[in-house]
């Protein structure tokens, strides 16, 4: 079930808006025509508006499975180093121009890493964390291991750790906080 496109109002879960051109799919008589568009990714879609005023875009697609690429080619005139591409294999390409070259990088940055945490299955661990771990726990069986004369892994005088998240919230994410 495709998911229906909220008001771009709805900052719940946007990562990234603004405006960008974009090319159109039809290429009239004079070439491509490129349009400006209110761009806005999603955790996961890519929708454009006619403006930022609009209630319903002009289009969207799910950006999972899509790659992001700068790409200079697409056009000839001063703003080609602000080009970007989404592809996607037996779907519809997408090509963007960004107000400048840092902008088209950061777009592309955004819509890499969120492409990269979709596809990820597992929990990233930092290699200094997990080694502290390790030390902390060969240092509890050590002096654990002489109260300890059942096969145990917990001693019941030390209490379990709690409120540990490895997780911090985002701004966007809080309930309720629209």
């Amino acid at each position: 079930l495709e998911e229906i496109p909220r008001p771009v109002q709805d900052s719940g879960n946007i990562l990234k808006q603004g405006y960008l051109e974009k090319r159109s799919r039809e290429p009239s008589f004079f070439g491509s025509e490129w349009h400006k568009r209110w761009c806005v990714l999603t955790q996961r879609n890519f929708l454009y508006y006619t403006n930022e005023k609009s209630k319903q875009p002009k289009g969207s697609f799910p950006i999972e499975r899509y790659q992001a690429h700068l790409d200079s080619q697409l056009r000839k005139d001063s703003r080609k180093k602000c080009c970007f591409r989404l592809l996607c294999p037996g779907k519809r390409s997408y090509e963007f121009t960004a107000p400048s070259p840092a902008e088209a990088q950061d777009w592309v940055e955004q819509i890499r890493f969120l492409l990269r945490d979709l596809s990820s299955l597992t929990i990233p661990c930092d290699e200094d964390e997990e080694e502290d771990e390790e030390e902390l726990s060969k240092d509890r069986d050590s002096s654990d291991s002489m109260n300890n004369s059942q096969n145990s892994t917990l001693n019941p005088e030390e209490p379990e750790l709690e409120g540990d998240d490895i997780y911090e919230v985002l701004p966007g994410e809080l309930p309720n906080s629209q």
